[in-house]
């Protein structure tokens, strides 16, 4: 019965995964529609579909234990979350794929450099180096382009605060994104109602198809976080480790082969860098997982 839980919640954790690494593909067919109100409506349609979810499912008790602290805690998530999700979205529409991509794969390395700075954690030779690898992949590419690849960095900054929040706050996943979509529906709303009295709303102004994928974004955004939330729940933390690096390598091979972006020796000598410090700081989480277990048995 393990054994089977364990498969369904890999399948699940790899499935959630493997859809985050297509939504270049979806974002990019609402190309067309500003990337704001996209995030709205982003924001609006998910909270309908998890508040649906929770109510079918007839999972009402959890929202007795969102304390004041827990309100405020997600409500800074929130705005983290919506940050990400806006900058994800404005990477993908202005052709700046292969940058979400990067963004994504420094996150974990943007994780650990937050424990030694935020909570004192000390690193060890392995984690050190892969720090100092990824920074010198992202330094390369600022001094080749005269530019930071800002995209990425922000995305692996807000992601790695939303992470850091959310570790201190006692809610799971799903009722976590329930709350913090309602701490945002308003202010969605309220964009969208006054874009509207502007005379540039885009929803039920356009093509149908339009309409049609802005609604199916919540579904969209909110299915693959449920997937993992069951998935996460019943693998170990290393492997989760291992399969986050499935979305953005998706990503990043629908920006090379489907969107055709530049990816020459910039972009290929900055990845090395990346990822040669994925297999030094995997190398050092499977060890000590491995360790660890042996300490066990």
């Amino acid at each position: 019965m393990t054994a089977l839980a364990n498969r369904g919640g890999f399948v699940a954790a790899a499935a959630a995964y493997f859809i985050w690494g297509l939504f270049p593909l979806y974002w990019r067919l609402l190309a067309s529609v500003p990337s704001a109100q996209l995030l709205a409506h982003r924001v609006a349609w998910c909270a309908v579909v998890v508040w649906l979810f929770l109510l079918l499912r007839g999972d009402g008790a959890w929202w007795r234990g969102i304390t004041p602290r827990l309100w405020g805690m997600l409500a800074a998530s929130a705005v983290c979350i919506s940050f990400n999700w806006g900058v994800f979205i404005v990477g993908i529409n202005t052709g700046h794929v292969l940058d979400t991509s990067l963004g994504y794969f420094i996150t974990p390395l943007v994780n650990v450099l937050c424990g030694v700075v935020l909570l004192r954690e000390r690193l060890n030779m392995l984690q050190w180096a892969a720090v100092i690898c990824a920074a010198a992949g992202v330094a390369w590419m600022a001094w080749q382009l005269g530019s930071l690849p800002w995209i990425a960095l922000v995305l692996a900054f807000s992601f790695a605060a939303y992470g850091l929040i959310r570790k201190f706050t006692a809610v799971d996943a799903v009722h976590g994104l329930a709350v913090e979509s309602l701490i945002l529906l308003l202010p969605s709303i309220g964009f969208l109602l006054w874009r509207e009295s502007l005379g540039d709303g885009v929803f039920l102004h356009e093509a149908v198809h339009l309409d049609v994928l802005m609604a199916v974004g919540g579904s969209v955004t909110a299915l693959p976080l449920v997937l993992f939330a069951y998935g996460a729940r019943r693998v170990s933390l290393t492997l989760l480790g291992f399969l986050q690096y499935l979305a953005p390598l998706v990503s990043m091979l629908i920006a090379v082969f489907v969107f055709h972006e530049p990816f020459g020796y910039v972009q290929k000598v900055t990845f090395a860098c990346i990822w040669l410090a994925l297999v030094l700081f995997s190398t050092d989480a499977l060890r000590r997982y491995l360790a660890q277990r042996d300490l066990v048995r």
